[in-house]
């Protein structure tokens, strides 16, 4: 993977912990030559995981709606940085420029963004892997909601294990591009890479 969108909240959440792993997946990308796309603010989790790949020579870009950017909340130190006039606008950007996406903690926006991406992937739409970055298990109701939709028939087995999910950022991305190769050669998706084991 050359280029990867990460979701994540412009709030840094009550515990440390949420910060610190948004700065190390922004230095694992970097670390990896992989560019990271982003919403392109300076604050909360989105503040870190520029900062962590900035401060490891890695390359940011950031996109944001032009209302956003008049808040002053755009990061000042990018590689480079898009101006859009909505957010559906940011969103559709985003994604065509990546070859997959990340979703660590955050709200509302957030979970619009991972649940619009797994939609578009379910659609085959786009063909990159989904994961989401379990950090301290923030996701782990989220995901046996998932297993309840799959129980209960409102989602396929196969649709739930387009969702690669670890709590750990460099073996997250391992397991993205396990799915991707997965994906090119058209081979059934492993169960394993959507369980959680740390």
């Amino acid at each position: 993977m050359q280029s990867i969108v990460v979701y994540c909240g412009s709030n840094p959440g009550k515990k440390a912990l949420y910060a610190e792993t948004a700065y190390q997946l922004g230095a694992e990308l970097a670390k990896r030559n992989i560019k990271l796309i982003y919403g392109g603010g300076n604050m909360g989790l989105m503040g870190r995981v520029a900062d962590g790949a900035i401060d490891n020579a890695g390359f940011v870009t950031g996109i944001i709606p032009n209302f956003l950017a008049k808040l002053e909340v755009a990061h000042k130190t990018l590689s480079e940085l898009h101006f859009v006039e909505t957010m559906h606008e940011r969103k559709a950007k985003m994604v065509s420029m990546t070859d997959g996406v990340i979703a660590l903690p955050g709200g509302y926006g957030t979970l619009d963004e991972l649940f619009e991406i797994l939609t578009w992937a379910q659609l085959r739409i786009f063909h990159g892997p989904v994961g989401v970055l379990n950090v301290n298990g923030f996701y782990d109701l989220l995901l046996l909601q998932l297993d309840k939709m799959v129980e209960e028939g409102f989602l396929r087995p196969d649709t739930r294990k387009l969702l690669v999910v670890d709590g750990d950022p460099a073996t997250l991305l391992e397991k993205m591009e396990i799915f991707r190769s997965q994906n090119a050669e058209n081979k059934p998706l492993d169960g394993s890479l959507y369980v959680d084991k740390h």
